[in-house]
């Protein structure tokens, strides 16, 4: 009997080995078919029969079918689940329990049970939850998919579910931590000095309640300006290893959501001790550092003060006064400030256009909630003269951090951005000379070259290259050792002017704390640290988007109904359609092909040069400006649809 097995085994083995197979990841459509999509670009289409024992993201290995001028495929085996943890709506039937994912690619009811902890009692239909996927059918003794439901979100009636599911999905902490309201300072064996009787100033939002930098400024007598940045500071507080500390280090930054902040830090600690209130006298870390009136940066001192804000400022009030517009005047002394302030920053704009790089202003869109989580408004807020000037204060501050743990300490958290990685910068290189842009692959990886190839760049003032050309760029990363910042075109930056909000620049303020002292460092943050941060904040900006996105499908819903056209960008272009940014709002919308032309064939779309010709004639590529007509509010998926309005 051992014999016949393992001789049918053998017999198996050698059909597998015989039988054409490929390996891909499943990609699900809303009509029940899908389509294998292998390493190298090829998609195999997947039949509804075979579907069935897949979802969305599975990476499978499959059997190849050839049937006459026909290719499809059948997965037979699964390498790698494509769900796991995730979240779900409760549906009820017939005393059955089933969830159904929320993913925009995944329609499947799946069975489910409850873990004991939960009371299935207490799920109704359309409750949110969070669950498992504990069987799958590609899996060995497996015969269908099935789950677990291990929490309970919020119920299905919830106004708060948006936040409340949101930050479930990307398991972010629900609420700030709590840890009591005695906090007495530390004696960290720093002299402090006394800076309560200078007028410093705060800029913030009107709403803001962590201010955490307030700022002073002088002009010099030999030219050029003294700004002294005093940055709040939490760590006379926060033991390093206590309880706080490592919860702080746990969230790694503080969750900004519309309507609902989720602080890094005790709110006591956040919103109230540490944040540099007009009137209260503070703990501060803080910078005095010399801008030459070409805008350079030179000599800085850093050293620990209290100091004590002497107005609250705020943007549009100090943009209008400065542009002078509005009622609004600031006090005595702080009027000369500001205008000093500006001074500088259009000095250090200028200076950092030449020797740096400077960012592209782009509006920020800001939600004008109820208490019930509506939208009354989204409005739009302009980069104005007030915001760049705190802007280019923190900026100036974070390169003095930079030079001075690059210089005394050789590691701390540093922001590193490299703008193509090495394994795109030949691929960036080859599109470029198709565009007739000749550069060596030095100018790519080298920021004195690349600042020289970034301004060329600029001056064509080319939507669709711009576009393009971010297919191959990387993104910010933690670092424990310095590196360049290619997008700010410095040798190197380190933030320490936010660590009400950012346990990276509570790390660099005890560095700092340790320089000053003339004491030894600690080791350098070890790999795990600075993965957790860039993660971190990686799932904070989905999660904020993700929100945005909840709450643009509600404000936008009426819109969508009436077919009400808004002005856009192309930003994305894939097989299926564009996705466009509303100028208007900021949400994003998706065009797909078949709105485009009533005839499907007479859309040809080539995702990977990111152009659409309709009819053979280009209608579309990224970066051009279009208008669309809002068709479809999907709040199941929170996409929203669209047509060209023309």
């Amino acid at each position: 009997m051992l014999q016949n097995n393992s001789a049918l085994a053998q017999l198996k083995q050698q059909i597998r080995d015989n039988t054409p197979r490929v390996e891909g990841v499943i990609k699900a459509t809303e009509r029940g078919f899908g389509f294998l999509e292998t390493e190298d670009g090829t998609s195999y289409f997947v039949p509804p029969p075979a579907m069935k024992q897949v979802l969305h993201g599975d990476r499978v290995e499959a059997v190849l079918h050839q049937e006459g001028e026909k290719t499809s495929v059948e997965p037979d085996t699964l390498i790698e689940q494509g769900l796991e943890r995730f979240i779900a709506r409760v549906r009820k039937r017939d005393g059955r329990l089933a969830v159904i994912p929320d993913h925009p690619s995944i329609s499947n009811a799946l069975k489910a049970r409850v873990k004991r902890s939960l009371d299935e009692a207490s799920l109704d239909e359309g409750d949110w939850v969070v669950a498992r996927l504990v069987r799958h059918p590609l899996k060995p003794d497996d015969r269908a998919f099935f789950a677990q439901i291990d929490e309970l979100v919020t119920k299905h009636d919830n106004p708060a579910a948006p936040w409340r599911v949101t930050l479930a999905r990307h398991a972010l902490e629900q609420a700030s931590p709590e840890a009591g309201d005695d906090w007495p300072l530390h004696d960290e064996g720093l002299q402090r000095e006394d800076l309560t009787e200078a007028p410093f100033f705060t800029i913030d939002d009107a709403k803001t309640r962590d201010m955490d930098d307030a700022l002073r400024i002088e002009p010099r007598d030999n030219g050029g300006w003294r700004l002294t940045v005093a940055i709040a500071d939490p760590t006379a507080y926060v033991v390093e290893g206590d309880g706080v500390d490592l919860e702080a280090r746990t969230r790694a930054f503080t969750v900004y959501l519309p309507g609902q902040n989720v602080t890094m830090l005790p709110e006591r600690l956040a919103d109230d001790l540490c944040s540099l209130w007009e009137g209260q006298d503070r703990p501060s870390l803080a910078c005095a550092l010399d801008v030459e009136a070409d805008g350079s940066l030179g000599d800085y001192r850093f050293f620990a003060a209290t100091v004590r804000s002497h107005a609250r400022l705020a943007y549009d009030d100090v943009s209008d006064w400065l542009e002078g517009q509005g009622q609004w005047k600031p006090e005595a002394g702080i009027g000369e400030q500001l205008e000093a302030l500006r001074d500088l920053t259009e000095a250090r704009t200028a200076w950092r256009a030449e020797h740096a790089l400077v960012f592209k202003d782009r509006p920020d869109y800001v939600f004008d909630l109820d208490d019930a989580g509506n939208v009354l408004n989204i409005r739009t807020e302009q980069r104005r003269i007030a915001n760049r000037m705190i802007e280019e204060s923190m900026i100036a501050a974070n390169a003095c951090c930079a030079h001075l743990l690059a210089e005394h300490v050789g590691h701390g958290i540093f922001n590193v951005h490299r703008a193509f990685e090495p394994e795109k910068a030949e691929a960036a290189r080859d599109f470029l000379a198709d565009q007739d842009i000749d550069v060596a692959l030095e100018a790519l990886t080298e920021l004195p070259r690349y600042k020289e190839l970034k301004r060329e760049l600029e001056g064509r003032d080319d939507a669709w290259l711009d576009a393009r050309l971010r297919r191959f760029q990387g993104f910010t990363s933690m670092s424990a050792r310095p590196g360049p910042h290619f997008g700010l075109g410095l040798a190197a930056y380190a933030t320490w002017t936010s660590p009400i909000r950012k346990y990276g620049d509570m790390v660099n303020h005890r560095l700092i704390k340790r320089v000053l002292k003339g004491e030894q460092a600690p080791a350098e943050a070890s790999l795990e640290l600075t993965e957790q941060l860039t993660e971190r904040r990686r799932l904070n900006r989905m999660a904020e988007r993700d929100v945005k996105d909840w709450l643009y499908v509600r404000y936008l819903g009426p819109h969508a109904e009436s077919g009400e056209a808004f002005d856009a960008e192309i930003i994305a272009i894939n097989r299926g359609g564009m996705r466009v940014r509303l100028t208007a709002n900021g949400a994003t919308a998706f065009v797909p092909a078949p709105l485009m032309h009533s005839d499907r064939d007479k859309v040809v779309i080539d995702d990977k040069e990111g152009r659409i010709q309709i009819e053979g004639e280009e209608r579309f590529k990224l970066g051009d400006p279009v208008r669309i007509a809002l068709t479809e509010a999907r709040e199941e998926t929170r996409s929203l649809v669209g047509r060209p309005a023309d």
